[in-house]
């Protein structure tokens, strides 16, 4: 697999899986009924550093962004969003993404990353978890997820 800087033309092939992690409600808390621009505008927007994963046939299986969390001196704690081919699932890649933005994040000179709002029945906190992260805290029922009702949002850190 490789991981690569995305390139504005990538998009058409992230948008698919994007569309359909997005509009099924479970994971993100971005409106399911986000537009292909808006949401265009919000994964690949210039401040973030995006990247994409490619199986051996060249085919985009998943993306990553990171950017800054904070601004002013809180700049150097990063965030991150990661998205996988729901065909995909379970294959690593998930874990390849993650690894290699959490090294571009220590090697840009962030001291930590931080996820705002991961959803507590994501399956991706136990690899969060594997990989260090530690839930800072959850805020009760804040999601409104369409299969297990309100559930909480956990707030998770890691230093780098």
């Amino acid at each position: 697999m490789l991981i690569r800087p995305a390139a504005a033309d990538d998009w058409p092939r992230i948008w698919p899986f994007w569309h359909r992690i997005v509009a099924a409600g479970e994971t993100y808390s971005w409106d399911p009924e986000t537009t292909e621009e808006a949401a265009r505008a919000l994964w690949m927007a210039p401040a973030k550093r995006v990247y994409v994963a490619e199986d051996g046939t060249g085919a985009i299986v998943g993306s990553a962004y990171l950017t800054p969390n904070y601004g002013g001196p809180a700049a150097r704690i990063a965030n991150a969003g990661f998205m996988v081919d729901p065909d995909r699932a379970g294959h690593g890649i998930g874990r390849a993404l993650a690894e290699h933005v959490l090294a571009a994040a220590k090697a840009d000179g962030y001291r930590g990353m931080v996820f705002n709002a991961v959803v507590e029945t994501n399956p991706a906190v136990k690899l969060w978890t594997s990989l260090g992260f530690t839930v800072l805290g959850t805020i009760p029922r804040a999601y409104d997820h369409p299969r297990f009702g309100r559930v909480g949002l956990h707030i998770m850190y890691r230093a780098l």
